[in-house]
């Protein structure tokens, strides 16, 4: 067992402490990874603020990449010294949908068995089954995706999470390709990475949909073609007007309330795609004319984890980040330590970041 520290939330909007916390040696199917970056995401924030579940106290940290330390028996796929992104989905390999070679939408997905704890014995529950917002951390083996050891680990960590969503809900589950109009409402961190999806792939016009211009400005970096700024006109009007009056193929939201999805749902064109990659509120409810559903035909998706597979998808867009053809650098606002994640999130409230990163 090592001894290390590492962000806790003890309490449902109580400000996180940096506390000794307890890492297993690692036992069968295990890693224990030593951490070099983390990313402060949302769903960080939503852990501490009670909105994922209960579980108190927390490990928070999830959008990491570091070095692997040491793994347990039966693990083969890694070794201790490799540079890994973590991922939060380690595929099975056995369930219903790995057996029908859909192994993205794995629905047996595997982390740790062992717990994490504070220096008392209390269990820890890491974040999205990864708590990376510490010195060292317990993993699923199947958790770690090598990728190449020259990168920078404060930019490709931003794959284990948002900037993959992003990228993913437009490249992996809108199936957006050369010539395409794609729209993005909410330009976020994941927004923004859906934005870079679409430039990567090569679409025509890449629409950017947003209240506040400072994203907007954002978004242009990675891509933009045309902003819209939704606080000052219609933006389904908008989109329209962009795409010859007909609207996006492939239209995506990553805001995640009933307002843009409605926007996104009429702003496509006729048998174009709406995805949904933010992530609503148990709450929420939707009414759409079932008419207008059939009427419109086309596609409408909910995009997890950007329908990712990590061990082929990471390896494949860090090698795009080394050639200059996916600027991954530019989603890094800060670089901060590991007492300052309270502050980040302040940052992240006032829309101050794209992304604070915690380097060790």
């Amino acid at each position: 067992m090592t001894v290390v520290r590492g962000v806790v939330a003890r309490g449902k909007g109580e400000p996180v402490e940096v506390v000794n916390i307890n890492v297993p040696d690692p036992g069968p199917g295990e890693a224990v990874v030593r951490v070099q970056a983390c990313g402060v995401c949302h769903t960080d924030l939503s852990y501490r603020e009670g909105g994922i579940n209960d579980e108190y106290p927390f490990l928070l940290g999830h959008e990491a990449a570091g070095v692997v330390d040491a793994v347990g028996e039966g693990v083969h796929d890694v070794e201790p010294g490799d540079f890994v992104v973590l991922n939060w989905r380690a595929v099975c390999g056995n369930c219903r949908a790995c057996a029908r070679g859909r192994p993205q939408y794995c629905f047996d997905t595997h982390n740790a068995t062992q717990p994490m704890t504070l220096e008392d014995g209390t269990p820890l529950s890491p974040a999205l089954g990864i708590g990376a917002f510490a010195e060292k951390t317990l993993v699923h083996a199947g958790q770690c995706t090598k990728v190449d050891p020259s990168a920078r680990p404060a930019v490709v960590g931003l794959l284990g999470c948002g900037v993959m969503a992003g990228i993913g809900a437009t490249v992996n589950t809108g199936l957006a390709g050369p010539g395409d109009s794609v729209a993005i409402i909410g330009c976020g961190g994941v927004g923004n990475g859906s934005v870079a999806g679409a430039e990567l792939v090569g679409a025509r016009r890449i629409i950017a949909v947003d209240t506040d211009p400072a994203k907007l400005e954002w978004a242009r970096t990675f891509g933009a073609t045309h902003t819209v700024n939704a606080a000052e006109v219609d933006t389904v009007e908008a989109i329209r007007e962009l795409t010859d009056g007909h609207g996006a193929d492939v239209v995506v939201d990553a805001v995640g309330v009933p307002e843009t999805y409605k926007q996104a749902f009429y702003a496509r064109d006729l048998a174009g795609t709406v995805v949904l990659v933010g992530v609503p509120s148990p709450e929420m409810t939707l009414e759409l004319p079932l008419l207008d559903v059939f009427g419109r035909g086309g596609a409408l998706k909910s995009s997890w984890y950007g329908d990712c597979l990590p061990s082929r998808d990471f390896p494949m867009l860090v090698e795009m980040y080394q050639q200059g053809r996916l600027p991954l650098e530019e989603f890094v606002t800060e670089e901060i330590a590991l007492d300052q994640v309270e502050q980040s999130f302040d940052k992240m409230h006032r829309g101050e970041v794209l992304r604070s990163v915690v380097t060790f």
